[in-house]
């Protein structure tokens, strides 16, 4: 089993916890599915970006995690080494991310609004920040941009860079640039119909002049 693994001491309330990890999976459109039998939250697709897995649990104040990403020949791929960087860095840090919000300290509520709580039947909640994945919205409309010339050039590499755009999408979509990452979704499926295009016509031509 290869795995990225993280057993992390957090010690806070188990609300918080799920709504923070919740919030996570929402917006990164992760949704439970199945892994050779084993029950775990799955995003991505089999075609251009590949399939994300992630499960976790908190339990007396530990938050455990695990992901992996499915490997090219149906095993699972950790989140470390060359192969499949492209998918395994961003994936990565968006983790990372999450368990940096999980680490933030909770507001306390002040004595003026205890006593508002207290006089309301519905105390408002406390506010407390999210993953955002905003950097991922960028780099979705940098990706996106750069598929279309690379494609017309090198159109394996704007295949690639076209799917990891895709990718970066999926967690940008859930940011607040979500815009951004829309129209990067969209430039990275030109590039990648431009690459395939490119990469037909040049094996119609190398077979038309043999």
């Amino acid at each position: 089993m290869a795995r990225y693994v993280q057993d992390v001491t957090l010690n806070k309330p188990d609300d918080f916890v799920a709504f923070i990890v919740n919030d996570y999976l929402q917006k990164n459109k992760f949704a439970m599915a199945d892994w050779k039998g084993e029950p775990a939250y799955r995003a991505g697709d089999g075609m251009l970006e590949g399939f994300k897995y992630l499960k976790w649990s908190y339990e007396g104040g530990v938050f455990h995690l695990e992901a992996w990403l499915q490997g090219t020949a149906g095993g699972e791929w950790d989140l470390e080494g060359v192969v499949g960087a492209m998918m395994k860095k961003p994936y990565k840090k968006s983790l990372e991310q999450l368990l940096d919000a999980l680490h933030q300290e909770i507001p306390a509520q002040n004595a003026a609004a205890d006593q508002n709580s207290a006089a309301q039947p519905n105390p408002q909640p406390i506010p407390v920040r999210t993953v955002d994945n905003t950097g991922a919205a960028t780099a979705t409309l940098v990706l996106g941009i750069l598929s279309i010339p690379v494609g017309l050039l090198l159109p394996l590499v704007g295949i690639i860079i076209g799917g990891v755009g895709i990718s970066q999408a999926r967690m940008g979509l859930g940011s607040s640039k979500a815009n951004l990452a829309k129209a990067g979704k969209i430039l990275s499926i030109i590039g990648i119909c431009v690459s395939a295009l490119i990469w037909l016509l040049n094996i119609i031509l190398t077979v038309a002049l043999l």
